[in-house]
């Protein structure tokens, strides 16, 4: 565990109404004063923009449409007792800049890194534990595919160069700052073509058939490749996929993912605490209806708040709307060809017990530890997705599964385990009904394609909570119900993905819509303060 110095969890003032920080003055007085910065959405790279600003001195408002903080990095009460974030589940992205600058170990932050890394049991009975801890996963592979050793030992060889190329620790981490160009990372690339394929070519197919050929051991690596992709593990640039994901270093600890104390949205919680520290004024349940580059903002309710500059936590295609004609040509069109529909589902459950899988039969393991995925194969995943793409619900889907209770129980009450489902693939919108009508049979059918795996299940389920594509635009805000503000494969990142400036003098952008891409980074707000402050970088 990563604790807070402090040896009991401070008291975070923003955390104890669950991010509902209301407004901190009336409409009229916030309108009637001159603003440095409007920030529209209080997401967490949101309130990391206003963190960094008003530390700079600048009079920065953060206007969020919602009735609480965080956007998707949030918390929600759905049952009595049980904190759930929306749409982010685990952490491992988080900038250590962020981390440290914002202070948010000593405001409370406390990591508990997922130790079991992942755990996938197969149809015929077996399993495999693919530990964080490399001299166990190392026996694991050894005792599960033998004969595949060496070929996985260089396959996670080039993602461990790959990572220290492109984010070795400190100042030369290229997500710090502008996105790299092309030849910069060539330079950092050098003759490593296998480090260039991962990155910019190829499928997950073509990753793990390059260096395994046990199918199961293949077959448990390929949903890494497409999460929260509208895309195939067979299609091309898949593998960066999973590359984006393992090249975290939060604390110290590679490719490492773990459950925040309390939740996810405890993030967004503690770095809204740091923004108002700072001076900053954040209000919530104050929508934007027209963004006026170099003017300010207009509100729904129709005052005028005038500001230097507006910087957009929205994501792209929400933020286009906004500007209501005010886009650069050239930059809309961009906008516009960004791919940004989801076919991904995410399930909410509380749990009696945790899931007793056939596999490894018990309710308290090793494998409980770790993110858990239910496979599928090659075919099953070009199938599963040619269905939802056709508005049909597949014969099956996979799901990755998080237990955060197994680490921090304070989420739930006494003797309740949370389950959070991420699964694909699922329509987009249904060729014969609609999300209201057919949102049951979805869950039916997660829940199934778990149970075949456990033998408590759907027994042990106590409430369950389904959030569709519409469901997470209609609830979180974003465009497409796409948790990352659209796709992350290799043709919209590093220098293809949006600047955090815009073509627009005065309007400025730090969703994850922008370089470095999608996930809980936090570093996207901290890129859009210092271009708005004139303290830019680039790769060194």
């Amino acid at each position: 565990m990563i604790a807070s110095a402090a040896s009991s969890t401070p008291s975070s003032p923003t955390a104890a109404r669950l991010g509902r920080v209301g407004l901190p003055e009336p409409i009229g007085r916030l309108a009637a004063r001159r603003w440095d910065t409007v920030i529209v959405g209080a997401g967490h790279n949101g309130l990391a923009c206003a963190a960094y600003l008003a530390r700079a001195g600048q009079q920065v408002l953060v206007l969020e449409a919602r009735d609480r903080v965080g956007g998707a990095c949030t918390l929600e009460e759905p049952w009595p007792g049980v904190h759930f974030s929306p749409c982010a589940y685990v952490a491992g992205l988080l900038h250590q800049l962020v981390i440290d600058e914002l202070e948010l170990v000593r405001r409370g932050l406390e990591w508990f890194p997922a130790a079991g890394g992942l755990f996938i049991p197969f149809d015929d009975g077996t399993s495999v534990q693919l530990w964080n801890d490399d001299a166990k996963c190392d026996a694991e592979i050894r005792r599960f595919a033998p004969g595949d050793l060496t070929g996985w030992r260089a396959m996670v060889d080039v993602k461990r160069r790959l990572r220290e190329a492109l984010r070795p620790p400190g100042a030369r981490d290229l997500w710090i700052g502008r996105a790299p160009t092309r030849d910069e990372i060539d330079a950092r690339l050098g003759d490593d073509a296998d480090a260039r394929k991962l990155l910019f070519e190829w499928s997950m197919v073509e990753y793990v058939e390059r260096f395994l050929s046990d199918p199961r051991l293949q077959m448990a690596y390929l949903g890494q490749g497409v999460i929260g992709a509208n895309a195939s593990p067979s299609d091309p640039g898949t593998a960066s996929i999973y590359f984006h994901h393992a090249s975290g270093r939060m604390f110290g600890q590679a490719g490492t993912w773990g459950y925040v104390r309390g939740g996810m949205g405890m993030i967004s919680f503690l770095i809204c605490d740091a923004a108002r520290d700072a001076g900053a004024m954040v209000a919530t349940g104050v929508p934007v209806g027209r963004i006026t580059p170099g003017q300010g903002v207009e509100l729904l309710s129709g005052e005028r708040i005038a500001a230097s500059s507006v910087v957009s936590n929205a994501d792209p295609r929400t933020t286009l709307r906004l500007l209501d004609g005010d886009a650069d040509a050239a930059w809309r069109a961009k906008v516009e060809s960004i791919p940004m529909e989801s076919v991904t589902v995410k399930v909410n459950l509380t749990l009696r017990e945790l899931p007793n899988f056939v596999a490894r039969p018990g309710t308290r393991g090793d494998h409980h530890t770790g993110q858990i995925n239910t496979p599928l194969s090659r075919d099953e995943w070009d199938a599963g997705l040619r269905a939802a793409r056709a508005g049909a619900v597949p014969d099956r889907v996979w799901t990755e599964l998080y237990l955060h209770t197994v680490y921090d129980p304070s989420v739930a009450p006494p003797g309740v385990h949370t389950l959070s489902v991420f699964s694909q693939y699922v329509p987009h919108r249904f060729a014969h009904g609609t999300w209201d009508t057919r949102r049951d049979e979805v869950g039916t059918r997660v829940v199934s394609d778990i149970a075949r795996f456990c033998s408590n299940l759907p027994d042990a389920i106590i409430d369950l909570e389904v959030l569709g594509p519409p469901d997470v635009e209609r609830r979180v805000g974003l465009a497409g119900g796409h948790i990352f503000h659209g796709d992350i494969r290799p043709d919209n990142m590093w220098d293809r993905r949006l600047a955090a400036r815009t073509p627009m003098p005065g309007l400025y952008l730090c969703g994850v819509g922008t370089y470095p891409g999608g996930s809980v980074i936090g570093i996207h707000g901290r890129n859009a303060a210092n271009e708005i402050l004139g303290r830019t970088t680039g790769p060194q």
